[in-house]
């Protein structure tokens, strides 16, 4: 048996990947500090293939795993959603989510070195900024403000792939990055501050949507199903050493288009409301996923309506 850590493992969508792990036969162990993270999405999890660690990686910790084997070792650790709203948010968290995407990557890049694991980064559309071309390919090197109110998951980000691509070169650690645009479904947290969660709560309880801007701003909407098959593709597909990949869905929307379709599923009588854009916030997000098509056979399948009422139907039940 193989073993994987997960780091971010209690949060959205490393809660789906270690559950996708154990499935396949892996050993996961789990790192989570629960700043953004819930024990919650693990409560289901199998015990005799799982091990829970709260632990912050932004810390030494590596003395922790010295006599065991770790063979692959996912990054998904740090805050995601920019809504200042939001107590989980990288905006409620600025200086965690700094340190996150720089010290606790250094960390897990030296137990990857030592472990001789695979390793693999999640980076973000983030990196992208405010683009000046759509859809965004890999190549693009963005347009982002580096002290903006986003800047601190934006550069963080930006500086996570830097020092993930130093260790390759230098220690030829086997590494790729992922870059992750918006992606919803199961496990999300109410209060996350995600668009989607966001508009879904608001339309089930009758409350006025929120919509910043004139909503004509667009999104790129990837089911968790979809994502979690991209990312283990991106770490176990032959000849991604190196690799930087975007994994998102390419059917874009506006921000009104998404509030529309969601009252219509719900059934709900909230009406849409405007507030202020956010400074930096982007005005259109599309991703280029070409080279997953070429390098890793991948692209999504959840069409935005199906993955909605599956989305729609856990924020329910919750």
């Amino acid at each position: 048996m193989q073993n994987v850590l997960v780091a971010g493992g209690a949060g959205f969508i490393g809660s789906h990947l270690c559950t996708s792990l154990i499935n396949e036969g892996f050993f996961v162990f789990c790192l989570d500090n629960l700043i953004s993270g819930d024990e919650k999405n693990l409560k289901d999890l199998p015990t005799q293939n799982f091990q829970y660690i709260r632990k912050d990686i932004t810390k030494d910790f590596g003395d922790e795993f010295r006599n065991l084997e770790i063979d692959y070792i996912f990054h998904l650790a740090s805050p995601a959603s920019p809504n200042k709203k939001s107590p989980k948010s990288y905006i409620s968290h600025p200086i965690e989510t700094l340190l996150v995407n720089s010290q606790g990557t250094y960390n897990l890049l030296h137990i990857a070195v030592n472990k001789k694991a695979k390793f693999l980064f999640s980076s973000s559309s983030e990196i992208y900024g405010d683009p000046t071309e759509s859809p965004q390919k890999e190549e693009y090197r963005g347009n982002v403000s580096p002290n903006g109110p986003r800047s601190v998951y934006d550069e963080s980000k930006r500086f996570g792939e830097a020092i993930t691509m130093a260790f390759h070169r230098k220690y030829g650690l086997d590494s790729r990055i992922i870059r992750i645009f918006n992606t919803y479904g199961p496990n999300m947290q109410p209060d996350d501050g995600r668009v989607v969660s966001n508009f879904i709560n608001q339309a089930i309880s009758n409350k006025p949507i929120t919509v910043y801007g004139d909503g004509s701003q667009t999104r790129s909407f990837c089911y968790i199903s979809d994502m979690i098959d991209g990312i283990k593709r991106a770490m176990f597909t032959e000849d991604t050493n190196g690799e930087v990949v975007n994994l998102g869905n390419p059917d874009e929307k506006t921000i009104l288009e998404l509030a529309n379709l969601i009252k219509e599923i719900t059934r709900s009588n909230s009406n849409v409301v405007f507030e202020d854009l956010p400074e930096d916030d982007p005005k259109k997000r599309k991703p280029d996923i070409s080279k997953a098509k070429r390098i890793l056979d991948w692209e999504p399948k959840v069409p935005l309506s199906e993955g909605l009422e599956k989305t729609i139907k856990y924020l329910r039940e919750i």
